[in-house]
């Protein structure tokens, strides 16, 4: 079976970046399925994500090093990574477990291809249904006094497993910025939109209460500033006057979990770039959406 490989790149716009991609690609033998490209043109930089196949069984690694004259000359940040490689993900969660449920779900039928290596929580709720996952579950109680020794098993798991991906599924703790610089675009959360109108306990009855017309929710990558942090993912759906309090709850984790898998999908398959506080996102093409999903 032919390997697909995938190529990154960032860097400041200037004529011949993709030429000069696609004449090395063809020159080692390459075959380009998918391309993508986005220049920025309020703040000069320019995204491509480049999808390609070897048809002459030429080496990831070589083509890696021969590629690193054309990332130099136009100082470009890039990757190429083995398209069949699957992300090492840890998921962490406290009570709510909908998005978890949901992740661990399309996890088990190939529709998230992805290597779940943990699940950490500081409560036991979720235990059974992570072990009977086979999945290691790691139970870190967190408090005002620990919280500095418990980041520190955390990011013990995360060395110890060889984590590229933190995704919190609900998890209800607040991240310190220096965890959240160390794993910076490597952390991804959900929340509800209702912020910063409603904030704390009970977000969905508040905003029931006003009669909110739309229930959303994004996924974005996390950053000191709380639930600020580069936005990959949003959703809406629409409610009526008719709906009750529990409908909006249930409305919403049904949101919550949709963009969540969304932007994790995005993530794996390096469709998201940063750039400054907002993200480049390219789209799944139509053609290779089937064999994304599917790994």
């Amino acid at each position: 079976m032919t390997t697909k490989y995938v190529l990154t790149v960032a860097c400041k716009s200037k004529r011949g970046i993709v030429a000069a991609i696609s004449s090395y690609l063809a020159e080692q033998g390459c075959n380009i399925i998918d391309s993508s490209q986005f220049d920025d043109l309020s703040t000069g930089m320019f995204f491509t994500r480049v999808s390609f196949i070897s048809e002459e069984g030429v080496a990831l690694d070589a083509i890696r090093e021969g590629f690193k004259p054309i990332a130099e000359k136009f100082e470009m940040t890039s990757e190429i990574h083995d398209g069949d490689q699957r992300m090492k993900v840890l998921l962490m969660v406290s009570r709510f477990g909908h998005c978890l449920n949901d992740l661990l779900y399309r996890w088990k039928i190939g529709a998230l291809p992805i290597d779940i290596v943990g699940v950490i929580s500081n409560h036991f709720d979720y235990q059974k249904v992570v072990v009977n996952h086979d999945i290691p579950f790691h139970h870190i109680k967190v408090t005002k006094e620990n919280k500095p020794q418990a980041e520190a098993q955390i990011m013990q798991i995360v060395e110890s497993t060889g984590t590229e991906l933190i995704v919190l599924a609900r998890y209800m703790q607040v991240l310190s910025d220096a965890m959240c610089q160390k794993m910076s675009g490597r952390i991804i959360n959900i929340h509800h939109s209702f912020l910063p109108s409603f904030k704390g306990a009970n977000p969905y009855k508040q905003a029931y209460e006003r009669g909110v017309k739309l229930i959303g929710a994004t996924a974005h990558y996390v950053t000191a500033d709380l639930d600020e942090g580069p936005i990959i993912e949003q959703d809406t759906a629409r409610i009526t006057h008719a709906q009750s309090a529990d409908d909006y709850v249930s409305i919403g984790r049904d949101v919550e979990s949709q963009v969540l898998a969304r932007a994790i999908h995005a993530h794996i398959h390096h469709r998201v770039f940063l750039n400054g506080n907002r993200t480049v996102v390219f789209p799944a093409s139509p053609g290779s959406y089937a064999s994304e999903r599917m790994g």
